[in-house]
């Protein structure tokens, strides 16, 4: 930390608003956000709290061959629940995405072990988002049917007996960012003698 209070308020300030401020993204503009961007969030994301420091987190940057495969498992699946034209539409809905992460966490027979694993792995999810939010990207954390599909494991090369999905993560600058409003503290704070 700084010396000075007035640059610790500021630091402060800063975190707080990034906190406050970050939205999930539903749009994006088309040009990706620089490499350099992207690598300093993971770098930010990896300091997420990990019960015995196992760092059980395995990123996959997804390239244009990678996001198809994705994208038309996906649009199978949409197909076979909602029809070829939901399923159209969701592929161009995709395929306008410009960045893709999918973060994986390890697998462990310990229940315990499993549980704060996953845990550590949405938190280093959640430092990503935050990083990338306050350098001006925006994300969007999906956790749909396509996740847990069969076929997925393959496509991205991963053993589901060692790993699973936590996310797939959308980047890219934002079209648009939403309003938000979250319910009052009175309403979830609860205070024991």
């Amino acid at each position: 930390m700084s010396d000075s209070p007035s640059a610790e308020t500021s630091t402060r300030d800063a975190v707080l608003s990034v906190i406050r401020q970050r939205r999930t993204i539903g749009s994006f503009r088309p040009e990706p956000p620089a490499r350099e961007l992207v690598l300093t969030a993971l770098e930010a994301a990896r300091w997420a709290p990990n019960h015995r420091k196992t760092e059980p987190w395995h990123v996959t940057w997804l390239g244009p061959e990678a996001i198809a495969a994705v994208v038309d498992l996906n649009c199978r699946i949409v197909a076979e629940q909602k029809g070829a034209q939901a399923a159209d539409s969701k592929r161009q809905r995709w395929l306008a995405v410009p960045g893709w992460i999918l973060v994986n966490c390890d697998r462990s027979d310990d229940p315990l072990r499993c549980e704060e694993d996953y845990a550590a792995c949405c938190c280093f999810i959640q430092n990503f988002t935050l990083a990338l939010w306050s350098m001006g990207v925006g994300t969007k954390w999906s956790t749909g049917d396509v996740l847990r599909h069969a076929d997925f494991p393959a496509i991205m090369g991963f053993d589901p007996t060692r790993q699973r999905p936590v996310g797939l993560l959308w980047y890219g600058f934002p079209e648009s960012v939403p309003q938000q409003t979250r319910r009052d503290m009175s309403e979830f704070l609860r205070e024991l003698p």
